[in-house]
């Protein structure tokens, strides 16, 4: 019998015999939907409907419609449990200035400047977060245990979850040190690395119990993934955003500790969202337990599975690698980006996927087009 995309992609990251390569996509930047697709005609009209409720939580179902009509498969179920702050911050807005741009605090307590008409990552103004005297009024008790995290109606999502067979069921195990240095700022996680590391090791330490707990209550209510995934952006396209000698002390013991409960209860593919240059991180995240690169961002550095597999070996897995900027520029250009990434799929463990999020500029024609052309190369 002919295996489905989440049983090819079970088979692939395992090295055994699958009948095709699914063909996967990260989503799209979603001003590409809304300020390109949209005017050109491509979508929908209950697409269009969804949008202009402006709920955020109807861009996820948007998304995967968009997805299913241009013809990639939908490959991972999530679940997952508030990893976070809890309770967040309340979103506001601080201050409005003379040319409309606004400083806002949003739910790490992070005040932002937005800017109108620009859509790229916001300027980070302020931090809550500088000291132990602003950790422990205003972080500390917002990241205990607490039971209420698990969200509502548990045993009901637990047994639709564990009934999925159509894709791979994964569990969100929230973030080493990515979301911390959300919280802190790139400047401010720096030097809390040489001014203060016994601060910096207890939000470790307190984030780290935050997964570990969520993981284990869910295991423990009868949650079954096949897969976990770690959220870590912690690298740009230089390096790592910290050294490696402070992530191999802090940050991979706590990856090891969920890894190993997620492999008694036969979890063994654990997957790593995290951007940038992974060179020097990849053996750290293997030691933690941490098997799956995703998205593998090409990028001017160029990243190179078949070296890290020279490296690490078939213990190291990979989902991405696919350069996105080709669904840009023509259809010769995606001809030439199928056929570099073929010899990395003839490793074994490696799954095609675009390295981000589609940017603006992407045309839907030339999508259609890679969809059609990935599989006539890897079915």
């Amino acid at each position: 019998m002919k295996k489905t995309p989440a049983e090819n992609a079970w088979a692939m990251l395992h090295y055994q015999d699958y009948d095709a390569v699914p063909v996967l996509d990260f989503s799209y930047w979603e001003q590409l939907v809304r300020q390109e697709w949209r005017s050109q005609g491509h979508l929908t009209r209950e697409e269009c409907d969804m949008l202009d409720r402006g709920v955020s939580a109807e861009w996820g179902p948007v998304r995967d419609s968009i997805s299913r009509r241009l013809g990639f498969d939908l490959l991972f179920r999530g679940f997952g449990f508030a990893d976070s702050l809890f309770p967040p911050f309340e979103s506001r807005i601080i201050r409005t200035l003379p040319d409309g741009s606004r400083h806002r605090l949003n739910s790490e307590g992070v005040v932002l400047l937005e800017v109108p008409g620009v859509t790229s990552i916001p300027m980070e103004i302020e931090h809550t977060l500088v000291d132990r005297a602003s950790w422990e009024k205003e972080y500390l008790p917002r990241l205990q245990w607490d039971p209420r995290r698990l969200g509502d109606d548990l045993p009901a999502r637990i047994a639709a979850f564990n009934n999925a067979t159509d894709q791979i069921r994964r569990l969100g195990v929230g973030s080493g040190i990515g979301r911390i240095r959300n919280i802190l700022g790139i400047v401010g996680l720096s030097y809390m690395q040489a001014d203060d590391p016994d601060l910096l090791h207890e939000i470790v330490r307190t984030c780290g119990e935050i997964s570990y707990r969520g993981t284990k209550a869910l295991l423990e209510a009868g949650l079954r993934p096949q897969a976990a995934l770690y959220w870590e952006d912690i690298s740009y396209n230089h390096g790592p955003l910290v050294s490696p000698a402070f992530f191999r002390e802090e940050v991979v013991p706590v990856y090891r500790r969920v890894t190993s409960l997620l492999r008694e209860y036969g979890c063994d593919i654990v997957q790593v969202d995290s951007d940038g240059k992974l060179d020097e991180l990849v053996p750290l995240f293997l030691e933690g337990g941490v098997n799956t690169m995703f998205p593998i961002e090409i990028g001017t550095w160029k990243t190179d599975f078949a070296r890290w597999r020279q490296l690490y070996g078939r213990e190291l897995r990979g989902i991405g690698g696919m350069n996105k900027m080709v669904l840009t520029q023509d259809r010769a250009a995606i001809d030439a980006e199928i056929e570099r990434l073929k010899p990395w799929v003839d490793l074994g463990g490696f799954i095609p996927c675009p390295d981000h999020l589609m940017p603006l500029g992407t045309k839907w024609e030339l999508v259609q087009y890679y969809v059609d052309a990935f599989r006539k190369a890897f079915s």
